[in-house]
């Protein structure tokens, strides 16, 4: 025995306990000695199967057949879903002409595919989610240290606020102790004038008691009365204090301009261990949006545009042609209304398929392989804007005829799912007029609308309940009131809109907290909106008549 090897580690007979093993039972899975085997075969039993120890566990256990009990199963039968048969099964009527295969050789294989699924979980899986698992504690450990870093953060802004506040109140205090200084210089010298005055009147009383006393003409004569000149009485000086008018605190104001706390954001590593597929992470914002190209559509007064998920973008504006341009900009179709009217809006379905509202005939049309046919026709309603949902629906922003109403309505098809229109006190979500108003969906399944008329984007959830309104965020250097016009999301669930008046973007949370402006881009009247696969964002320029594609997020 090798000496480095225990006690321990020599195996022993089950049954005596003290023997080394010689044998194995195969079907009992017993150790066995020499001696020890006569015992245990000597039960009666004809099940047992005595092997060498070295080749233990080599003998196929085959279940028995329901059928032919006395018979194993040792067949699979191809056209029967592959249930087990034994031989007698094959020869009979119920099993004719079926083909069958040897048992041992499917045990075979999938014990190789146990193998390698043993290997792969040994290897590859567990250690991948042991991984996973130290990472998530890592980051259950630093969760505290972090959130402790994020407020010592707002404490260090209320501080610097809590300085300039101060330097504004002394800096006013300041002026107030100027204001007074003046205001008792003012007071000091009618004072003054007003006391000469005085010693005046005391000197010239002293001089009549002097005459009153005396018997002598000439004092008397010379006499000049100035009570003319005393009865002039001075203007009344009465300077008022100044007033300190505090303005309300909108503290919804201060809010927004205190900071921002962004939405924590969960990047999620689709990661399949046999594809390999790439992960995916969080996408943040660029400091700096960068203009990647200009794509010259020639249409007149360009309103729409939608992607395509090979790159490819169909445009549109009050001209009766839709455009599709590849990302270089070149021309590949053009689809003419035969109405001659502008479409109202564009799409895409789910298929790849052009949609577009035609609000003169009142309805959605669908182009397929070159082929437009009716997809809705409306009554009394204008189809307005176009949104295909994530399930396939389609979302469509409307106006009554007499233009006094607006809704939004989802179809499935040609078949109307849903109508959009009021709130829970029965006030109506949208402005009711005929004016422009785009709409998307988050990928929360929320449904952004951007009410141009109303100056508002409105949000709702997918059941049509109010989420929030956005207004538009205080700016020094947007002077023009917040006038939405096309409106989209992104893959981080952030929603952009365009403020055509103020030539910029609106970058928001789901949740209409207000993140940054792209300003930056040199645009001129920005109107419709819409963001690729990659997170790219296309933006028309009213009356120029380009589409910019704008790179904003990491």
């Amino acid at each position: 025995m090798d000496p480095r090897t225990s006690a321990q580690d020599v195996h022993r007979c089950d049954l005596c306990e003290t023997a080394i093993v010689h044998s194995y039972c195969d079907f009992c899975h017993v150790n066995l000695c020499k001696p020890c085997v006569v015992d245990h075969i000597s039960d009666g039993c004809d099940k047992h199967k005595i092997v060498p120890f070295q080749e233990r566990r080599s003998t196929l256990i085959y279940p028995k057949c329901e059928i032919h009990p006395h018979k194993n199963c040792e067949f699979q039968c191809k056209n029967c879903n592959n249930i087990l048969v034994c031989s007698s099964c094959t020869a009979s009527e119920q099993h004719r002409g079926h083909t069958f295969v040897d048992i041992s050789t499917v045990y075979k294989a999938q014990k190789e595919n146990i193998e390698k699924d043993t290997e792969e979980l040994v290897n590859t899986i567990s250690p991948t989610y042991e991984e996973i698992a130290r990472d998530l504690e890592n980051q259950l450990a630093n969760l505290d240290g972090g959130y402790e870093k994020l407020t010592t953060t707002m404490s260090k802004q209320g501080e610097q606020w809590h300085r300039e506040v101060d330097i504004i109140i002394n800096k006013m205090k300041t002026e107030i102790n100027k204001i007074k200084v003046k205001h008792r210089d003012i007071l000091h010298k009618h004072l003054d004038e007003i006391k000469q005055i005085q010693s005046l009147i005391k000197q010239s009383l002293l001089a009549i008691k002097e005459i009153e006393k005396s018997t002598e003409v000439s004092p008397a004569i010379k006499y000049n009365s100035k009570i003319r000149v005393f009865s002039k009485l001075p203007p009344k000086v009465k300077v008022s204090l100044p007033k300190f008018i505090p303005k309300p605190i909108d503290r919804e104001k201060l809010y927004s301009l205190f900071g921002q706390i962004t939405s924590s954001s969960t990047a999620t590593e689709g990661k399949n261990l046999s594809l390999n597929q790439p992960t995916t992470s969080v996408r943040e914002l660029l400091d700096e949006p960068e203009l990647v190209a200009t794509i010259q559509t020639g249409h007149e007064k360009l309103r729409n545009v939608t992607c395509l998920n090979d790159g490819n973008i169909w445009t549109s504006g009050k001209t009766n042609d839709i455009k599709c341009f590849n990302s270089k900009g070149s021309l590949l179709q053009t689809i003419k209304q035969k109405s001659g009217i502008f479409p109202n809006d564009i799409a895409v379905d789910s298929d790849g398929d052009l949609l577009y509202a035609n609000g003169a005939s009142l309805t959605v049309n669908k182009v397929k392989n070159k082929q437009t046919k009716e997809l809705i026709r409306l009554h009394n309603w204008v189809p307005s804007q176009l949104c295909v949902t994530s399930t396939g629906d389609l979302l469509v922003t409307m106006y009554s005829y007499d233009y006094t109403q607006s809704k939004v309505v989802r179809y499935s098809g040609s078949t109307e799912k849903q109508r959009i229109q009021f709130d829970d006190k029965g006030k109506p979500l949208y402005s009711g007029n005929g004016k422009i108003k785009y709409i998307t969906e988050n990928r929360n399944h929320d449904i952004c609308v951007a009410d141009s008329k109303a100056g508002a984007v409105v949000v709702v959830n997918q059941d049509g309940k109010l989420r929030w309104r956005y207004t538009g965020h205080p700016s020094v250097t947007k002077n023009e009131p917040f006038g939405p016009f096309g409106i989209t999301t992104d893959s981080q669930s952030r929603i952009l809109t365009a403020d055509i008046d103020n030539y910029c973007i609106h970058i928001l949370d789901q949740n209409g907290q207000f993140l940054r402006y792209i300003d930056n881009c040199d645009m001129e009247e920005p109107f419709g909106l819409c963001v690729d696969n990659n997170d790219n964002l296309f933006v028309c320029e009213y009356s120029k008549g380009n589409v910019k594609k704008i790179k904003y997020s990491k």
